[in-house]
């Protein structure tokens, strides 16, 4: 993700730099989910980008290191860009209504549709183990929205849409690594984001009502700042292959945050459907690592 680190080495920092960056996206959904209940979606994921975006330019700015905004790949960024908003767009109206764990359980597929996209979009191989891993792993999210259940309603199409335009997302991400810098691509998707969000903000402009809910609002950017940051960090330390069965530890974050603030938790069918798409996910990022490291 980040080309060759300049630190050596260290796996335990690697995993929790993973950890807390992870951790730190939970709890922006979690302040989204929170929100939602007196602010239109659009308002919040504009303010997302918005903060994110601003962060961004000053960091950039601070460092004189501005060039990153420039891009030889303007159409690829902005398909990148169009394409994780829309993915936020999408979970964050997902949150306005399905528990968060189980909203951040049915995004976990993603993995799952990289591997199937990789196929056409990389010229990848999908052996018939990878095939059933992902089918495994679109039964588990059945699992938790089984039909008849309270959670089975068209909101929870959304993290699936989320998860297909997060695999489209990352596709894409990997035709654009070794073209451009990591710092290229992270600050263009927060200005496609920014942008495209501007636009509508005006159609769903609400005055926060409080002064705290001002502040989360702005703290929502913070959060994906920070939490970006700390994930190319993770990077730094430890490769990707070791990293990735750390990426699930969003559950843990998320049944927590779940229960301390919404008083949700996962019932038993849940956790079962989330056991499902962790264990597909993890065969399929095992799967990756021993291709790459046979290659």
């Amino acid at each position: 993700m980040t080309g060759a680190s300049l630190h050596p080495p260290s796996p335990l920092r690697g995993i929790l730099l993973m950890v807390a960056a992870v951790g730190m996206f939970v709890i922006m959904d979690a302040a989204a989910k929170y929100l939602a209940r007196w602010y239109p979606v659009p308002l919040i994921v504009w303010a997302r980008y918005a903060a994110n975006l601003a962060l961004l330019l000053a960091f950039f700015a601070a460092r004189g290191e501005l060039r990153y905004l420039r891009t030889a790949r303007p159409g690829l960024q902005f398909a990148r860009g169009l394409l994780l908003a829309l993915a936020t767009l999408l979970f964050f109206t997902s949150l306005s209504v399905l528990p968060l764990a189980d909203a951040n359980a049915i995004g976990f597929v993603m993995p799952l549709f990289v591997a199937a996209l990789a196929v056409p979009m990389l010229g990848e191989r999908l052996e018939m183990a990878r095939l059933l891993a992902i089918l495994a792993g679109l039964i588990g999210a059945l699992i938790i929205v089984r039909p008849g259940s309270e959670l089975f309603t068209p909101y929870a199409l959304l993290p699936l849409g989320m998860a297909l335009c997060n695999a489209l997302y990352q596709i894409l991400t990997r035709k654009i690594a070794g073209l451009e810098p990591p710092q290229t691509s992270l600050v263009w998707g927060a200005i496609v984001g920014a942008a495209l969000l501007s636009v509508a903000a005006p159609f769903v402009w609400t005055t926060p009502r409080e002064l705290s809910h001002g502040a989360l609002i702005l703290f929502i950017g913070v959060l994906a700042s920070v939490g970006h940051f700390l994930l190319i960090k993770a990077y730094d330390y430890a490769g990707a292959g070791l990293l990735a069965p750390y990426t699930y530890s969003a559950l843990v974050w998320a049944m927590l945050l779940g229960w301390l603030v919404f008083g949700d938790f996962p019932d038993g069918w849940s956790l079962l459907g989330m056991g499902v798409i962790v264990l597909s996910g993890l065969y399929i990022a095992n799967r990756q690592r021993l291709t790459v490291h046979r290659a």
